[in-house]
């Protein structure tokens, strides 16, 4: 099988984990060996946030949440550190609302709210309505999903 890594020449990371990513993404229907790619793509990488974000999307659409919550974490933590971001909310809501714009930060938020989206489909329920109420207050025009998830989660059951 060739494979053009070339394709993916925007993708900052080595040839060899791009052709690893790429043989994830085309052995996705052997679930086991598509996987073992992925994952030697992450041991590789040193925890590179665009693999790092590639395998949460895989994770996650492979319904191995635990996993895609195990790797969005690691990309929060990595930009957290990066940016010095606090870890209290009070400190930490206005430097997002302020910096929303720098894509840094629109990363770490939108990792943040597929945290509160993944603990939903974990059934963590409460947690998740916490992290969607947290990224809607500083989310006025819904870029990041948030409102919608917290509507789904706080939506009372209908009728029969």
């Amino acid at each position: 099988m060739q494979i053009d890594a070339e394709r993916f020449s925007w993708f900052q990371v080595p040839e060899e984990i791009k052709k690893l990513l790429i043989l994830a993404a085309e052995n996705w229907e052997n679930t086991s060996q598509s996987e073992k790619y992925m994952n030697q793509a992450l041991a590789k990488t040193e925890d590179n946030t665009e693999v790092l974000v590639a395998a949460y999307r895989y994770f996650y659409y492979k319904n191995n949440y635990q996993m895609a919550l195990k790797t969005v974490l690691k990309v929060i933590d990595k930009i957290k550190k990066a940016d010095k971001l606090p870890d209290d909310w009070e400190q930490l809501q206005p430097i997002l609302t302020n910096r929303k714009e720098d894509p840094s930060i629109r990363l770490y938020i939108n990792a943040y709210a597929a945290s509160g989206l993944v603990l939903a489909k974990l059934g963590e329920l409460e947690k998740a309505k916490e992290i969607s109420t947290k990224v809607k207050s500083i989310d006025d025009k819904n870029d990041f999903g948030a409102g919608i998830l917290l509507d789904i989660l706080t939506h009372p059951p209908e009728e029969e």
